[in-house]
């Protein structure tokens, strides 16, 4: 399996579990109406666009958030969604929407950046896209449902800028693979 049907892959799973995770406030040093777990794993989509941006271009990495969006919102409803519960539809409608802005900005960003310094163009589609992502997300979700939203909002931004610096690491390391990978590819095209 190549590193794109990975990618979608794995896409498709963070989205579903950062759906799920999203619903459940941290509750540890009172950080219950600041922070949920879904900040600690949605920041790895941008990753994953971004890697897939710098391996095959804004097309593909188009592609990746369109698979991403599809099996995220398939598995969100079968999986997460109370259709009893309104902030339960609210989330999945939320998400989905969120997402795909998110995402297809961060492409768009990436690909504008992409001749700068490596560094430049995942840091900046990322926290841009983060801030989109989580604004759009978390007042389609919780405005006026009694849900501190805001508070909520802005705590999971800051866990989700600092992922975004870290991610740098990973990105890093991943670009040196990819980079082998596509010489790989190349080479074995010309063969």
């Amino acid at each position: 399996m190549n590193l794109y049907y990975k990618l979608s892959i794995l896409m498709g799973i963070v989205v579903v579990l950062s759906n799920y995770l999203v619903q459940f406030p941290v509750q540890y040093l009172g950080l219950n109406e600041i922070l949920t777990y879904g900040a600690f794993s949605y920041p790895i989509t941008f990753l994953i666009t971004d890697l897939a941006n710098r391996a095959y271009g804004k097309v593909a990495a188009r592609k990746v958030v369109y698979f991403g969006f599809i099996v995220g919102i398939i598995l969100t409803l079968f999986i997460s969604t109370n259709f009893s519960d309104l902030i339960s539809i609210r989330i999945a409608l939320g998400s989905g929407i969120a997402f795909f802005v998110a995402q297809n900005l961060d492409v768009q960003i990436f690909d504008k950046l992409r001749k700068k310094s490596w560094f430049i163009a995942p840091l900046t589609s990322s926290t841009i896209g983060s801030i989109v992502d989580t604004f759009l997300f978390f007042s389609i979700a919780f405005y006026a449902t009694g849900i501190p939203w805001l508070t909520l909002a802005l705590g999971d931004l800051i866990v989700k800028l600092f992922i975004t610096l870290i991610m740098l690491i990973p990105f890093r390391l991943l670009l040196n693979k990819i980079r082998d990978y596509t010489e790989n590819a190349s080479s074995k095209i010309k063969l």
